[in-house]
């Protein structure tokens, strides 16, 4: 189940008030092989964008010229989604498809980066934490007439710890 939360389904939200937007989304969808919604107007789009998460909006730039409210509604309900705005008055179906595969692919890269960024930091941050857990055992073995109690603590740490090049586990016998 948590893998559904990590990795969400890919849609793409089609936000355009054109005669053909039905046709427009069925191609999209078949062009993509990713679910696609189509809202006819911004509200209907932030009310879309508020209940489901989408990988993609391609947005018509005329509802944006022309309902600035509610366009500032919408975007702020946009979320993970990468925006796309097209003019559909220009554009024809081959455009829409290059600018989706197009948009998709920098969303993949940019998560990518983000995710290499975060576990790079994470390493950092745990290897941090590991050398000042194998610094402070090797403080502690270096005290002497250690009591049993803590000598079974250390014991505990150093049996967690992985053998370094400069500590091998034998070193635990200078204080026992």
């Amino acid at each position: 189940m948590w893998r559904r939360t990590c990795y969400p389904n890919n849609m793409i939200l089609l936000i355009i008030s054109s005669a053909n937007s039905p046709q427009c989304a069925d191609s999209l969808r078949d062009a993509t092989r990713l679910e696609t919604h189509w809202a006819k107007t911004l509200q209907e789009a932030a009310t879309r964008l508020r209940e489901q998460t989408y990988s993609a909006a391609v947005i018509d730039q005329f509802l944006l010229e022309t309902e600035p409210a509610e366009s500032e509604q919408m975007l702020e309900h946009l979320g993970a989604a990468f925006p796309v705005y097209l003019n559909f008055a220009v554009t024809g179906m081959d455009r829409l498809v290059r600018e989706e595969r197009s948009a998709l692919h920098r969303r993949k890269r940019e998560e990518g980066a983000a995710r290499r960024a975060v576990e790079d930091q994470m390493r950092s941050e745990m290897r941090g934490t590991l050398t000042a857990m194998l610094l402070s055992r090797e403080l502690a073995m270096s005290v002497p007439d250690v009591p049993h109690p803590a000598l079974e603590k250390i014991r505990v740490i150093d049996n967690l710890a992985p053998p370094t090049q400069s500590s091998p586990r034998r070193s635990l016998t200078r204080i026992t």
